[in-house]
């Protein structure tokens, strides 16, 4: 079993194509065909069902794919520590972050990283708190920026608190709402809301609040963009809460205070085992030691 035919396994699985594969792999699709045939001879067991319209994995490479992706993490750690060990920050750096991140300006310090280590390769990705907790836990991201209820913190990561900060409501200029200097929940409760979809750490801020007063609201647009938020709420569309620190990053809304808000903790997480020369060097631009792991 080789690394490169794991790479080729997760390529595929990732594209859902052998020729999306290939593409990415920047090998020919025969090679790439024949290597995880190969694989699978030797595994005794097909790791995809293919057809001439999808490829789909198969329960054996999902069982493969979680091990095959720590062999390749462990690999690359092994080549960077070798380079951290003559002083050199060499291998990768995958860093994921919520839409609304505001305690830092990650694009800012992603770019003194780069200045201060050509040679590592950055990647960014963005989503839901939940799932990069669960990212940085298979190894899939170093680091990732997240926001969360007060009800509740990232589990088996290492965490710094970065902030904290209260909700405040967004809308249009022109809407009723734009007057008022400060409103509570009861009130907004009758609005329509634009949020994050149900289930994410995000869109669970305002849920709690709003069930916490015993109120419900209407979400009828859940999107997964701050960019698609502005834009509905700019278009009375909706309204929207958002944390305080990141609406000023938005363009032609207005804010208003929310006197009964919930607030929300931004925190910096980074695996507790297996950490990578690059990732430790990223936390020492923001002043957390490698050793740190305290909420």
């Amino acid at each position: 079993m080789e690394l490169q035919q794991m790479r080729y396994v997760i390529a595929v699985a990732e594209t859902n194509s052998f020729t999306r594969a290939a593409e990415r792999c920047l090998v020919v699709q025969s090679a790439l065909s024949h290597q995880i045939a190969r694989l699978e001879k030797e595994l005794g067991a097909k790791l995809f069902e293919r057809t001439s319209r999808r490829v789909r994995v198969t329960p054996a490479g999902a069982a493969f794919l979680p091990a095959a992706r720590q062999c390749l993490a462990a690999a690359d750690r092994a080549a960077s520590e070798v380079a951290a060990a003559v002083g050199e920050i060499r291998g990768r750096l995958a860093v994921g972050l919520i839409p609304t991140v505001a305690a830092v300006d990650v694009p800012t310090v992603l770019s003194e990283f780069r200045s201060r280590y050509p040679h590592v390769r950055i990647g960014l990705c963005a989503g839901a708190s939940e799932g990069l907790v669960d990212k940085v836990k298979n190894g899939a991201l170093d680091i990732a920026f997240l926001g969360l209820p007060t009800t509740t913190q990232p589990q088996g990561v290492g965490a710094r608190v970065l902030a904290h900060d209260r909700l405040v409501a967004v809308v249009a200029p022109d809407h009723p709402l734009a007057a008022e200097s400060a409103v509570d929940l009861s009130r907004l409760s009758s609005e329509v809301f634009v949020d994050l979809p149900e289930g994410t750490a995000g869109r669970a801020q305002a849920d709690q609040a709003f069930a916490a007063a015993g109120l419900t609201r209407d979400v009828a647009f859940e999107v997964t963009t701050a960019y698609l938020i502005n834009r509905l709420v700019e278009q009375r569309l909706a309204i929207a809460m958002l944390a305080s620190a990141y609406v000023p990053q938005l363009t032609g809304l207005t804010t208003v205070e929310v006197t009964d808000a919930p607030t929300r903790v931004e925190y910096i997480v980074w695996s507790r085992e297996g950490r990578t020369p690059a990732a430790t060097a990223f936390l020492e631009i923001l002043g957390i030691r490698a050793s740190s792991e305290s909420h």
